[in-house]
């Protein structure tokens, strides 16, 4: 049953909108046409910031800079109980998925996706968010400069998903 309903999911979504829209009497192609051109409006907005960040990750990734700062950390990273192959990943977490990624793939060659840093990677991975992305391309798009609370609120949930993260793989393994 659940499989069949995530099957119809987006099918009978599509139907449902197309459907509304015919019974509004709205113009849906051409409400389509409009949403599709302000998206590429937006992604036209964005590109330079995705661009950057992807670089700056980029370099800091293949300079060693990431080990090095991962070798300075971790004795303050010990007394958090945060082993130290974990430090670089949650550092590029905070920017970008994709090198977070690649760390993790690293981290699960390296020690086993099985292991405890292995898993510690993986409920990580899930349990944060890309903090310095998020902020920097959804308030950036609607051209939101003052972040106020956003960059404290974001940081302290995604400590408390690492924390959450080592805590819930070391009591289970």
């Amino acid at each position: 049953m659940i499989q069949w309903v995530s099957r119809m999911l987006v099918p009978l979504t599509v139907s449902y909108i197309v459907g509304f829209g015919i019974l509004s009497k709205r113009p849906v192609f051409d409400d389509f046409l409009a949403g599709a051109k302000e998206g590429i409006r937006t992604v036209a907005g964005i590109l330079p910031t995705l661009i950057g960040l992807m670089t700056a990750v980029g370099v800091l990734r293949v300079s060693g800079f990431l080990d090095a700062l991962g070798s300075a950390l971790e004795v303050p990273a010990m007394w958090l109980h945060l082993p130290a192959p974990l430090i670089p990943l949650t550092l590029v977490r905070l920017i970008s998925n994709s090198a977070a990624t690649g760390l993790m793939l690293d981290i699960f060659s390296r020690y086993g996706p099985d292991s405890f840093l292995g898993m510690a990677a993986s409920v990580m991975m899930s349990s944060t968010e890309t903090v310095f992305y998020c902020i920097s391309i959804y308030f950036g798009s609607v051209h939101i400069t003052k972040t106020r609370y956003v960059l404290p609120g974001a940081l302290l949930s995604t400590a408390a998903g690492i924390a959450a993260s080592i805590y819930l793989v070391f009591f289970t393994n």
